[in-house]
């Protein structure tokens, strides 16, 4: 191996995982700024809602899409226009007037993390040999994997000594470095080209926003309004609109016969439920922590390590476990440990509660998370064959992030129909009967775990259909 390839490869892993740790970081990040910005620009609970899911949803419903044109187009052109897009947006966000600027610049920071997230693994993939992958994946991984540790903590630390607007301007140096050195270092490649499903993506898109649009509607608005229940109708229309193109579709975006394999429908599924529940409580812990407990920014971040890191020393225990043992009792077990900490949390939450009541619910929630999440999108991805893995990868983070958007939605409007900003005392009730709805995604999650098989199924890699205009080309 040459000394210039190895540099080259050197490059491509370390501005990859720049820009991965940068994107990562900013779904967390913004969680203990929430407070700041809901006082800041005196928004609403509904529009600071939006200010997370506006991000989340644009992120979901491209990813595939944005991977496809990666393909076609070109890998390294699009990871440049994706992170473009990104530090762009970071800096329009920064500089928003108000709470409606900040939402539509937080939906264009979420297409160009599109971009950039799906095209690093594979200019990554491409510019390392088989034997060299795993440890250069792992590397990126890893370095991924510090968002969850860092990214309250940094938010806090942010918040407290500037304000939150530097939350997003961190972002616009990253970019301005990284853009230049992309181009120089990172060579260009594509993948195979396939046709866009551009139908599917509207349909997602259009679905998922009806959708969160009735969640987050319903308490301002009435439950039984005409805006909830249309918009709520129409979401499901649009789902069952959306299923049955992709049965037809000649190049589905998410292939409906990978849902025949039972490790791939359940693992997709139980990833839902769990980033249901984890993005829905990382919405209202900091919050909490600020409201109800009585800490700043900064302390609130340090507060909630013993919950998000866990994920660096429980994930590589949970995989050998689950190589050992299979992933059912892995992803059983630490839901129900997510699920029992998280009742804990509901239980104690009450004015004038001390941070130390709260640090061994945390952990438990933490190790149960962190045990469950890697195994049951390694059992998705795993079970189907290596040339299906990216669409596969792509469909469980497009169902992770979607996850996500449904949580935050649910689990606010409970925060919402029984409690409010309104004393510790009214957010501590919201905050209680919104945990116990994170309790009920978990047992969720459970109940799906138990009917996985025992071990890890023998990956099904069905030859895709042949379109029948391509099969008239053969002829």
């Amino acid at each position: 191996m040459s000394s210039e390839s190895t540099s080259a490869r050197k490059w491509v892993l370390g501005l990859t995982s720049v820009v991965s740790l940068m994107v990562a970081l900013d779904i967390l990040i913004v969680s203990t700024a929430l407070d700041s910005i809901r006082t800041d620009l005196g928004t609403s609970l509904e529009t600071l809602e939006w200010s997370v899911n506006a991000y989340n949803l644009t992120f979901a419903v491209l990813l595939m899409t944005a991977a496809a044109l990666a393909d076609r187009f070109g890998r390294r052109r699009s990871f440049v226009t994706g992170l473009i897009v990104f530090t762009v947006a970071s800096a329009m966000c920064a500089l928003a007037a108000d709470a409606g600027w900040l939402i539509v610049w937080r939906a264009v920071q979420g297409a160009g993390a599109a971009m950039v997230m799906p095209v690093s693994i594979a200019l990554i993939s491409t510019a390392f040999p088989p034997e060299r992958l795993g440890r250069a994946l792992g590397i990126y991984m890893g370095v991924t994997g510090l968002a969850t540790v860092a990214g309250p903590l940094v938010g806090g630390a942010i918040t407290q000594a500037f304000g939150w607007e530097w939350i997003f301007w961190l972002n616009v140096p990253i970019g301005l470095i990284v853009v230049p050195l992309a181009l120089m270092r990172v060579k260009e490649s594509k993948g195979p080209e396939t046709r866009l499903d551009i139908r599917g993506n509207v349909l997602v898109t259009a679905a998922a926003f009806a959708l969160v649009w009735g969640l987050v509607r319903g308490n301002p608005a009435g439950w039984g309004s005409v805006e909830v229940v249309t918009a709520l109708v129409l979401g499901v229309v649009l789902v069952g609109a959306f299923v049955a193109w992709e049965k037809r579709a000649p190049q589905p975006m998410l292939p409906l016969r990978f849902f025949r394999n039972r490790s791939f429908s359940l693992g997709n599924a139980i990833t839902f439920f769990i980033f249901a529940q984890l993005f829905g409580s990382v919405f209202l812990m900091a919050q909490f922590l600020q409201n109800v407990v009585g800490s700043g920014p900064l302390e609130s971040g340090l507060q909630m390590i013993p919950w998000t890191g866990t994920m660096v020393f429980v994930a590589p225990i949970a995989g050998s476990l689950a190589d050992r043992f299979g992933p059912r009792p892995v992803i059983v077990t630490g839901l129900l440990c997510s699920a029992a900490g998280m009742l804990w949390l509901g239980l104690v939450a009450a004015p004038g509660l001390s941070y130390w009541s709260v640090v061994l619910p945390l952990l438990i929630v933490g190790v149960g998370n962190s045990a469950a999440i890697p195994v049951a999108q390694s059992t998705t991805v795993g079970s189907v064959g290596q040339e299906a893995a990216g669409k596969a990868s792509g469909a469980n983070g497009m169902l992770r992030e979607l996850g996500g958007v449904f949580g935050i939605a649910i689990l606010v409007a409970i925060f919402a129909a029984v409690g409010g900003y309104t004393s510790s005392t009214t957010f501590a009730d919201g905050f209680a009967g919104a945990i116990f709805g994170c309790v009920a995604f978990s047992l969720i999650g459970v109940a799906l775990g138990v009917l996985l098989p025992r071990k890890a199924a023998a990956p099904d890699s069905p030859t895709p259909a042949v379109p029948a205009d391509e099969r008239a080309e053969a002829r």
